[in-house]
């Protein structure tokens, strides 16, 4: 018969118990043998591999604004820089309104009357027109009773009037006379108008005290707008003497007479009455 080994481990280190098929009936447990000297540190083991990197945490939120500093002592004025370019010429204000007009000076006297032109020659005669047709006859009135004259019958009604003929071409127009020479100016000067008020000037700022310490020259500032220009002056009053009046231009020809236009053919151009 072979032999059958069982390996029981016992909590307790280094101890083991044996049981054969030839044993006999297992002794109690021995008592505790001294603990054994602890074994050397075995060697280090190899540094495993490197794990994944994790996740990017979340970005903290931004932390509140720190309280702003007092503000340092102010530093001693430099000295004024020059004075910057002039600025471009602002754009020039609206005109202001015109002046009343002045009174109208008297009428000149009336020059001499310019010499009659030549008469231009006559058109020739349009066509006389077609006569018109004869308008009917009025009824004739009824005869009164005989003893006492009756009254006289009523008078016919008046024949329509015939429609007016078309109007004949109109001749050409003569060409027109020179003009007469212009009249002399004026030679006493009418009165000269006032000045229009000045704007206002704006008011000069203070000047600043120098500094005895120079500091560095500041860049310099912008250059100011220009003001305002001040309204226009009213406009003078028209002048009070009136002056020469030119003489009158030379009266030019008459041009030819149109031809007559045809008469209509439609209704009689003369009327005819009932009779009694």
């Amino acid at each position: 018969m072979s032999e059958t080994v069982i390996v029981i481990e016992s909590i307790t280190p280094q101890v083991s118990v044996t049981f054969s098929a030839d044993q006999g009936p297992q002794g109690g447990q021995g008592a505790t043998g001294a603990t054994g000297p602890t074994g050397a540190t075995g060697a280090t083991g190899a540094t495993g591999p490197t794990g994944p990197v994790g996740a990017t945490g979340a970005t903290g939120s931004t932390g509140a604004t720190g309280a702003t500093g007092a503000t340092g002592p102010q530093g001693v004025p430099g000295s004024v820089g020059p004075t910057g370019p002039t600025g471009a010429t602002g754009s020039t204000g609206a005109t202001g309104a015109t002046g009343a007009t002045g009174a109208t000076g008297a009428t000149g006297n009336t020059g001499p009357t310019g010499a009659t032109g030549s008469t231009g020659s006559t058109g020739p005669t349009g066509p006389t027109g077609n006569t018109g047709a004869t308008g009917n006859t009025g009824p004739t009135g009824a005869t009164g009773d005989t003893g006492a004259t009756g009254p006289t019958g009523p008078q016919g009604p008046t024949g329509a009037t015939g429609p007016t003929g078309p109007t004949g071409n109109t001749g050409n127009v003569g060409p027109t006379g020179p003009t007469g020479a212009t009249g002399a100016d004026s030679t006493v000067p009418g009165p000269t108008g006032p000045t229009g008020d000045t704007g206002p000037t704006g008011p000069t700022g203070p000047t600043g005290a120098d500094s005895t310490v120079p500091g560095p020259t500041g860049p310099t500032g912008p250059t100011g707008s220009t003001g305002p220009t001040g309204p226009t002056g009213a406009t003078g009053a028209d002048s009070t003497v009136p002056g020469p009046t030119g003489p009158t231009g030379a009266t030019g020809p008459t041009g030819p007479t149109g031809a007559s236009g045809a008469d209509s053919t439609g209704f009689p151009a003369v009327l005819l009455l009932g009779g009694m």
